[in-house]
């Protein structure tokens, strides 16, 4: 079963190469794509029924015993994030692939963008199998140089500017990140995850907290928590609609991903505890306040983004196997419905010509299903019950609840606002853009202009266009997703459950790398130990 954990980054790479030689040929490349990212699905789902039933996989590249060697582990949570991610990068491509089949190659030239996508793709897939810092760094690398490509398709003036920022910030996480590694394998001679937990003591406990602030602060910018979020809500929403969706969904959450691993298993025992809290206090509130001041949907739902990065910040920053547990059930909820709902903008553009709520409007009566396709995720992201997003946002408030801290009933509280908030926004989306009627939208223009923020350089109104099929049936595979999140949220959280407890107990991981003990140390009575002489 182990040999399958490799393929989740072959395939796309191989799919990548198969587009590439494929050239010009659109319907080629595109069955290469979705073929390839079927097989990742498969394996994904496979490796997580695996995982679930017998425990944690690691397979040891070219048997190389780690920390030698690179190792590949896939435990409950790396498995979930695969299947998740699978899922959504291939609805997404058939949103494009529909996309490009109705307007051509202006917003996601074939050529380029199939391959791309899936060097991104398998940059994703390699970050959640890592087994080392350093190969997690290449994972990171990886899909910023396809997002690079990516994030500025079309060449325009606005893509160009957002991708320079992006790739500034991102070069600064990454040279911070790399700078991390260097320290940490100077000082304990390894950048194994598991080794490094094991050794972590041999360090004095200044170093310690350097090295984790410094990976923190890596992670952060890549997870755009407040203040380390400033460059999203300008990058993501200049994109073309499916590369804002995978954007939207997807990146944060890597680095989301990263700062678990490091939190559960590099350095484990809330030794930022209070800080965490704090921080995710902060990237709430600022957030949500955003959000609410924006006109411009894609902006919207970039600082919705950022505000519900901090309920997952903290859920690890109450480190208990209930905390843990629903902050991978919101990761998993978050992903599904933040790129449904980027879909469904994508699909209001087309059929209003604008995402401005202050130029939309009518959109109930000339695109009823568009309107369905939007209402159901944003009533989840805004926590409504029974959907998945009341479903996490109540076990995270009740892991919280079972910490007697004054500053976790604070963030219970900013919780609760944040989500009322949430609705807030999405609903008054729904009520400009779909409710109210074409003749009204001179009347509102004229007074939301003046307490609204627009995008930079925002486009008074463009052409409107039909919507595929094929990109509408993408969208609403999403929104059955969503709604599967809760229909099945009784087995997902279970398995959720389970990733937590054993994310509460670093020695869980480190057994499954390291079954044996510290390969490095020689037991007592083996050649070249004292006891053997």
């Amino acid at each position: 079963m182990i040999q399958l954990i490799p393929l989740v980054v072959i395939l796309p790479l191989l799919g990548a190469a198969g587009a590439l030689i494929a050239g010009k040929r659109k319907r080629l490349q595109v069955g290469v794509t979705v073929t390839a990212l079927v097989a990742v699905l498969a394996v994904s789902i496979i490796l997580l029924i695996q995982v679930d039933a017998q425990g944690a996989l690691v397979m040891n590249v070219g048997g190389w015993g780690a920390p030698f060697g690179i190792a590949l582990v896939v435990d409950r949570l790396s498995a979930l994030m695969l299947v998740v991610s699978a899922a959504v990068l291939l609805a997404v491509l058939v949103f494009s692939v529909g996309q490009g089949m109705a307007d051509g190659d202006d917003e996601t030239p074939v050529s380029i963008y199939h391959p791309t996508y899936m060097v991104l793709a398998a940059g994703v897939f390699n970050a959640f199998i890592a087994g080392d810092l350093f190969n997690l760094y290449v994972g990171f690398e990886i899909l910023l140089v396809a997002s690079y490509v990516l994030l500025t398709l079309g060449g325009t003036g606005p893509r160009i500017r957002a991708g320079v920022t992006y790739i500034v910030v991102s070069l600064v996480s990454s040279v911070l990140f790399l700078a991390s590694i260097g320290l940490i394998y100077g000082a304990l001679g390894t950048v194994n995850i598991a080794h490094i937990a094991m050794r972590i003591g041999e360090i004095s406990p200044d170093v310690q907290l350097i090295l984790h602030v410094m990976l923190l602060m890596a992670f952060g910018i890549k997870a755009a928590v407040f203040p380390l979020s400033f460059w999203l809500p300008d990058s993501y929403p200049t994109a073309p609609a499916p590369v804002t969706a995978v954007f939207a969904g997807l990146l944060t959450k890597v680095g989301v991903y990263a700062i678990i691993r490091t939190e559960t298993v590099l350095f484990a025992g809330n030794q930022l505890r209070d800080v965490l809290l704090v921080v995710a206090l902060l990237t709430m509130i600022v957030g949500i306040l955003g959000a609410v001041a924006q006109a411009d949907i894609k902006r919207l739902l970039s600082f919705t983004l950022v505000s519900h990065i901090g309920y997952m910040v903290f859920g690890i920053a109450l480190g208990t196997a209930a905390g843990l547990g629903a902050t991978i059930f919101y990761i998993v909820h978050h992903i599904t419905v933040q790129t449904t709902l980027f879909l469904g903008t994508g699909l209001i553009e087309r059929q209003g010509g604008s995402t401005s709520i202050n130029r939309l409007g009518g959109l109930l009566k000339a695109a009823p299903v568009i309107a369905v396709l939007f209402f159901i995720p944003a009533l989840n992201l805004g926590g409504i019950p029974p959907f998945s997003g009341f479903i996490g946002k109540l076990a995270l408030f009740e892991a919280g609840a079972a910490e007697p801290d004054w500053l976790v009933y604070v963030l219970i509280g900013a919780g609760a606002l944040t989500s009322l908030l949430t609705l807030y926004a999405l609903a008054r989306v729904w009520n400009m853009a779909f409710w109210r009627s074409q003749s009204e939208v001179e009347h509102y223009e004229s007074s939301l202009l003046d307490q609204l923020s627009e995008a930079p350089g925002i486009q008074t109104q463009k052409r409107t266009k039909s919507s595929p099929r094929l990109m509408t049936g993408a969208t609403a595979s999403m929104v059955a997703l969503t709604v599967a999140l809760t229909v099945f949220a009784g087995p997902l959280f279970a398995i959720a459950t389970r990733a937590g407890e054993n994310l509460e107990t670093p020695a869980t991981y480190i057994e499954v790398v390291f079954p044996d003990g510290d390969p490095t140390v020689s037991s007592p009575g083996s050649p070249g130990s004292e006891g053997g002489e």
